[in-house]
C-alpha cells in the first residue's frame, strides 16, 4: 500500500525463464519507504538477488511493476506528472540507485581516486576538482583517505568492498541496493563492510539489502522478507521474522541458519 513515504512500490513481480517453467519471481509486492533498511534473506535460489536487480532493471521483469519517482520503470514509456509522454531514461534512473555487487568491480587500472571520480564527472558532470574533494571526504569517511593513490590489487577485499559502497555514494543516490556484499569476502574483513553499511542505515539512507548476515538483519533492519521458490512468503520486523515465524518455510529455514 503506497504512502507519501513510499519510495518504490513492486507490484506482482515475475521473472520467468524458459517459457514460463522457471519462475525466478513469481509475484512479489512490496512497499519500499523511505528510510526502510529492508534485508531480505532466504536460501540459495530463493529469487533474492534476480528481485534485487530487478529494481534498476539490470534484469528485465517478465511481469508486474515497479514504480519509483511516480513512474512505472517497467514500461518504456511513461506519462509525467503533466500528463506529457516520457521516453524512459535508464541512465538517469540507474544514478539514483546505487548498487554494490558480491565483487566490487573496480577497474583495476585506475587508483581508488580515479575509480571513485570517474562516474561523477562523466556521468554527472561535475569539475574534476569537486569529485577529488568529494571522493577523499567519502574515503576519509571509511578510513581510506590514505589509500586514494593506491591501484585495487593494492587492497584488501574488505577494503576494496568498502571503496565500492563509497564509489556508489558519490552519485548521491537516492536508495542503497546491495546484493550480498560481503559474501565474497574473508570472514575477518565482514565485519568491516557491515559497519560502514550500519553507519549508512543510522544516517537514514534507504537500502535493500539481500544478505546471509543473520545477525545484521536482526540488528539494522528494520523490515526483513523472506523469500524462497521466486515468492515472498514472509515480511515483517526483525522481531518478527526471527522469533515468531509464521510460514514453515521460515521455520525451518531458521532452525538451519540460526
Amino acid at each position: 500500500m503506497a504512502t507519501n513515504d513510499s519510495l518504490i512500490q513492486v507490484t506482482d513481480l515475475r521473472k520467468h525463464y524458459h517459457m514460463g517453467a522457471i519462475k525466478a519471481l513469481d509475484g512479489v509486492t512490496v512497499d519500499i519507504n523511505r528510510g526502510d533498511v529492508m534485508v531480505v534473506i532466504g536460501p540459495s535460489g530463493s529469487g533474492k538477488s534476480t528481485f534485487l536487480r530487478s529494481l534498476n532493471l539490470l534484469e528485465e521483469p517478465t511481469g508486474g511493476a515497479i514504480v519509483f519517482d511516480g513512474a512505472d520503470i517497467t514500461k518504456k514509456k511513461y506519462k509525467d506528472a503533466s500528463g506529457k509522454t516520457v521516453k524512459l531514461d535508464i541512465d538517469r534512473l540507474r544514478q539514483k540507485m546505487g548498487m554494490v555487487f558480491q565483487h566490487f568491480n573496480l577497474f583495476p587500472h585506475k587508483t581508488i581516486l580515479e575509480n571513485m571520480t570517474l562516474a561523477p564527472i562523466k556521468v554527472k558532470g561535475m569539475s574534476q576538482e569537486a569529485a577529488r574533494e568529494k571522493a577523499l571526504q567519502l574515503l576519509d569517511r571509511v578510513g581510506l583517505k590514505d589509500r586514494a593513490d593506491a591501484y585495487p590489487i593494492q587492497l584488501s577485499g574488505g577494503q576494496k568492498q568498502r571503496v565500492a559502497i563509497v564509489r556508489a555514494l558519490a552519485m548521491e543516490p537516492e536508495v542503497m541496493l546491495f546484493d550480498e556484499p560481503t559474501s565474497a569476502l574473508d570472514p575477518e574483513m565482514v565485519g568491516e563492510v557491515l559497519d560502514v553499511m550500519k553507519e549508512l542505515a543510522k544516517e537514514g539512507m534507504t537500502m535493500v539489502v539481500v544478505t546471509h548476515e543473520m545477525g545484521f538483519a536482526r540488528e539494522v533492519g528494520n523490515r526483513v522478507l523472506f523469500m524462497a521458490d521466486g515468492m515472498l512468503l514472509e515480511q515483517g520486523t526483525p522481531k518478527d521474522i526471527f522469533e515468531n515465524p509464521q510460514s514453515p518455510r521460515l521455520q525451518d529455514f531458521l532452525a538451519k541458519v540460526l
